[in-house]
C-alpha cells in the first residue's frame, strides 16, 4: 500500500507525515500531542518547543511502558489459567478494559 501524506498540526507547527494505516488516527495522535505540549508548555511557564516536546515525549513513553506491563501482566494471568478449569473470563475481561 502506499503511503499518504497527512497533515497535522502540533504546538502552532503544521508537519506533513506519511502513513499507510488510517488518517484519523494519525491525526487523533496528532491532536493528543498538540494537547499535551500545551497543557506541559502553560504549566512549566516555557515557550521552549524543545523542552515541551523532550517532556511530552517522556510522558507517552511512560504511558506506553505502563500499557505494555499491563499487557504482559494480562497475557501472564491468560497463560496461567489456560488448562485450569476455572478461567475467570471477567477478570480478564477488566484487564484488558484497563490496558486499553
Amino acid at each position: 500500500m502506499a503511503k499518504k501524506p497527512v497533515r497535522v498540526h502540533i504546538f502552532n507547527q503544521v508537519y506533513t507525515v506519511l502513513t499507510d494505516g488510517d488518517e484519523s488516527q494519525v491525526q487523533a495522535i496528532a491532536r493528543e500531542l498538540d494537547e499535551l505540549m500545551t497543557m506541559i508548555a502553560a504549566r512549566a511557564g516555557s515557550g521552549d518547543s524543545a523542552r515541551v516536546a523532550v517532556l511530552a515525549s517522556l510522558h507517552m513513553a511512560d504511558k506506553l511502558r505502563t500499557a505494555e506491563t499491563r499487557l504482559a501482566e494480562a497475557k501472564e494471568a491468560q497463560q496461567s489459567t489456560q488448562g485450569k478449569s476455572g478461567l475467570d473470563a471477567g477478570r480478564l475481561a477488566r484487564m484488558l478494559d484497563e490496558i486499553l
